[in-house]
C-alpha cells in the first residue's frame, strides 16, 4: 500500500520507521512549489550501523519528479528507517510530494 507525504521546509524527516514492517519498492519525489530547485538527500539508517545514502545532494528542479526503485531494504524489527532531508537552493521554502510504494 502506498504512503503519501507532503513535506515543506528545510528539514530532515523520517518517512518510514523501524518496526513498521514495510518493504518499499519505489519512491517518487516531486518538487511542487517555487521557482528554484531544492537539494534532496534520501537515506536509510539503522541504530549502531549508521546512515546509508540512496541519494545525496541531488538537485530537484520545480515540477520535476525523481523516481528511485529497487530499494532492497525493509523496516521490520532491527531493520532500517527511511529519511529525507530537504535543503533550499535560494530564499524559497522547498515543498516536495513523496509517494512510497
Amino acid at each position: 500500500m502506498a504512503s503519501y507525504h507532503n513535506i515543506s521546509g528545510e528539514l530532515t524527516q523520517q518517512l518510514l520507521a523501524v518496526g513498521s514492517g514495510e518493504t518499499p519498492s519505489k519512491i517518487s519525489l516531486t518538487n511542487i512549489e517555487g521557482t528554484y530547485p531544492c537539494t534532496v538527500d534520501l537515506y536509510i539508517e539503522r541504530k549502531l550501523t549508521g546512515k546509508f545514502y540512496l541519494l545525496k545532494g541531488v538537485d530537484l528542479p520545480v515540477g520535476n519528479t525523481l523516481m528511485y526503485d529497487a530499494m532492497g531494504f525493509n523496516t521490520k524489527k532491527n531493520g532500517f528507517s527511511l529519511y529525507v532531508k530537504l535543503t533550499k537552493s535560494a530564499s524559497e521554502t522547498p515543498t516536495v510530494d513523496i509517494i512510497i510504494e
